[in-house]
């Protein structure tokens, strides 16, 4: 029997069930659940049914219906912003799973459609997946969330990213899934020793020293306001003065980070605010997630305050959220029918600022500040004006609940981390914070949904990686290289 011939009891409504159930599978590979082999082998078996696929049509349909799948249960966590106010949202919940998940499984469906026509279905759509994969990351703004190579991030396996990035992954992912219906037991042992080979690459890669630590006191501010009660004018002050006194508690740091948005008020109307927060640190800055006005513009910024409550520093979030931190139109959207975006709590949306800013903090170097989402955007930090001698990212990720959405948001920032070979800082309202070094391993964190602080110092960095200097340049190679294979061969048939 061919590999690529299905039997006669799989009808095309039952191949069409099937690909949703391996969907599901592939999902599990992502954070927090971790099965990789599920991915690699819900994978094979979704190759396996699009390589026997009678035409781009059925073929579209089965990367629809997988795809689907896929993004259903890895994006679960997108039902949670709703359910904040889920009197007034909770029945947006269903129809945002629905929309989203059938709307990203369009780029599976598109790469499905053209792997059947390729001479070579299967490798066809090693090449087609992975390159709609990254076009996934662009299009309308972006939304790189659970590609299907960060399923190996926190492995010897995801070391790969320092020279190929996450589409490398991806494209290691596809490869290793193919090649057995591709090439039946041959083709299993070469994914094996594929496999085997990036690993080994990544455990050679971690083995190495890294440079030393900065002598610098960092004091990472944990305050664990549920997002329900986080913009109740009720308790703005409890929320600051538990901010304030998680800041002075013991020994003050050298600088103190606290997350996103975790001030309840503007300095432009609460002016003492910053003398309160520099009190507290003893003059020594603080970098600080707050909403800021300028011109009757409102911005999701970090400031970064020292000595009475000068500031030093600042930077406003340039890749904004969209529908939650801002809305299309949303001047005339708000004009018209009231409709503001999720997360703004001034005005009836952010405005996005001028880019990527590299910040000088003196004596802790420069840092590359990530707010939020910005940190899911590999070309945003390769599009950074100058070296960083550290990341910084600060994040309110109560927006994603208790279950998959902040686990999956940290892996992404450890990612950066690999890709880069620069050390994180990640603060975050619930969690999780922790300390990344250069080559995307956990120094040490913050225990989930607890309040408290972490006091560190800033992991060495490395020299600039291959995919720091070249970004996605060479896994394009790679990808035209197998593109033109992918039209020359024909499918391999067993007997």
């Amino acid at each position: 029997m061919s590999l690529a011939r299905l039997p006669l009891w799989l009808t095309p409504r039952r191949r069409v069930a099937t690909a949703f159930a391996l969907g599901l599978v592939i999902a599990l590979g992502q954070a927090p659940w971790g099965l990789v082999v599920c991915t690699v082998a819900g994978l094979a078996g979704l190759i396996w049914l699009i390589a026997a696929a009678e035409g781009p049509r059925p073929g579209f349909w089965l990367g629809l219906a997988a795809g689907t799948g896929y993004f259903a249960l890895a994006l679960s966590w997108i039902v949670e912003p709703f359910l904040i106010d889920i009197a007034r949202h909770g029945w947006m919940a269903p129809f945002a799973v629905v929309f989203l998940s059938a709307g990203l499984a369009l780029f599976w469906a598109v790469a499905a459609a053209i792997a059947v026509r390729m001479p070579n279905a299967a490798l066809g759509f090693v090449v087609a997946f992975t390159a709609t994969e990254a076009l996934r990351g662009v299009i309308l703004t972006g939304f790189p969330w659970a590609m299907v190579g960060h399923v190996w991030i926190g492995q010897p396996a995801d070391q790969l990213a320092a020279v190929l990035g996450a589409s490398g992954l991806t494209l290691v992912t596809l490869l290793a899934a193919a090649l057995p219906v591709m090439a039946r037991w041959r083709g299993a042992a070469l994914a094996v020793v594929l496999l085997a080979a990036v690993s080994g690459f990544g455990a050679w890669r971690l083995s190495a020293p890294l440079p030393e630590s900065r002598t610098e006191t960092l004091r990472l501010v944990q305050p664990n306001a549920a997002q329900s009660v986080k913009w109740d004018q009720a308790l703005a002050d409890e929320h600051l003065h538990r901010l304030l006194d998680l800041t002075a508690q013991g020994d003050v740091a050298d600088l103190t980070i606290w997350p996103e948005t975790a001030v309840p008020f503007m300095l432009e109307y609460a002016p003492s605010v910053a003398g309160m927060v520099t009190e507290a640190s003893e003059g020594r800055p603080v970098a600080m997630g707050i909403q800021r006005e300028e011109d009757g513009r409102f911005y999701n910024s970090l400031r970064v305050l020292e000595g009475m409550g000068e500031e030093l520093a600042r930077y406003d979030k340039h890749h904004l959220v969209p529908f939650g931190e801002y809305i299309p139109f949303g001047d005339l959207a708000y004009r018209w029918f009231g409709i503001t975006a999720f997360a703004s709590q001034a005005g009836s949306t952010y405005s996005a600022g001028s880019g990527p800013v590299v910040l000088d903090l003196g004596p802790f170097g420069k840092v590359l500040p990530l707010i939020c989402y910005e940190a899911v955007f590999p070309r945003d930090v390769n599009n950074a004006p100058d070296r960083a001698d550290w990341m910084l990212q600060v994040t309110n990720d109560a927006w994603f609940g208790i279950h998959t959405g902040p686990f999956q948001h940290f892996a992404q920032a450890r990612l950066r981390a690999v890709e880069q070979g620069l050390p994180l800082v990640r603060v975050a309202n619930t969690g999780v914070t922790a300390v990344i070094d250069a080559r995307g391993r956990v120094l040490d964190t913050l225990p989930f949904g607890t309040m408290g602080v972490l006091d560190t110092t800033i992991p060495g960095a490395l020299p600039p990686t291959t995919y720091a200097r070249f970004g996605d340049g060479p896994v394009l190679l790679l990808l035209a290289g197998l593109a033109l294979a992918a039209m020359r061969r024909r499918r391999t048939t067993g007997h």
